[in-house]
């Protein structure tokens, strides 16, 4: 499938493993979070290359907290198109856990939604084929304002042209 990465198609690095595939130690690889959980944090302080792992969307987020530090990627499912948890799985990774490796979406990953999860976090990307890449790469351009202020870091529509603070005067106070 094709991968886009920080809105640019790309070669994905990584190797996807099945459930009982042994893991190999010297290439990157999402593993599935059966396997995770079934190692401790510390048994993966000595591995030297990424490791992602694959979070199915009706799982929380939460079981992969003490492997945060350790983690490269954090791969989310959009089984079908109209479910929308990943985009919350994903926020709340960034915002709440502060994670700040690849979070890739995957799945029934549409054109219409690349955007929105840009902004809810994601910034990699599976597609179902090279004419999608295409236009998911295209897409990340087409607004360059937003009302509702979002995980992405940018600032949104309200605050761009504000004013800046200025502290309250009392009555009969002059700028003088």
């Amino acid at each position: 499938m094709p991968y886009i990465k920080k809105g640019e198609i790309a070669d994905d690095p990584y190797v996807r493993l099945g459930g009982d595939e042994p893991v190999p130690t010297d290439v990157p690889v999402i593993v599935p979070l059966e396997w995770l959980l079934a190692q401790t944090p510390q048994s993966l302080e000595g591995r030297n290359v990424p490791l992602g792992v694959a979070l199915p969307n009706d799982k929380p987020e939460s079981l992969l907290e003490p492997y945060l530090p350790r983690l490269s990627l954090i791969a989310l499912d959009f089984p079908i198109y109209r479910d929308g948890r990943a985009f919350t799985q994903a926020r709340r990774l960034r915002e709440a856990y502060g994670f700040t490796g690849e979070i890739r979406a995957e799945g029934d990953v549409l054109r219409d939604q690349f955007l929105f999860m840009v902004r809810s976090g994601f910034d990699a990307f599976e597609v179902k084929n090279d004419k999608d890449a295409k236009a998911f790469a295209e897409a990340l351009h087409e607004f360059s304002g937003f009302y509702q202020p979002a995980g992405a870091g940018d600032a949104h529509f309200r605050f761009r042209f504000a004013p800046p603070f200025s502290p309250a005067r009392k009555e009969g106070e002059s700028d003088a």
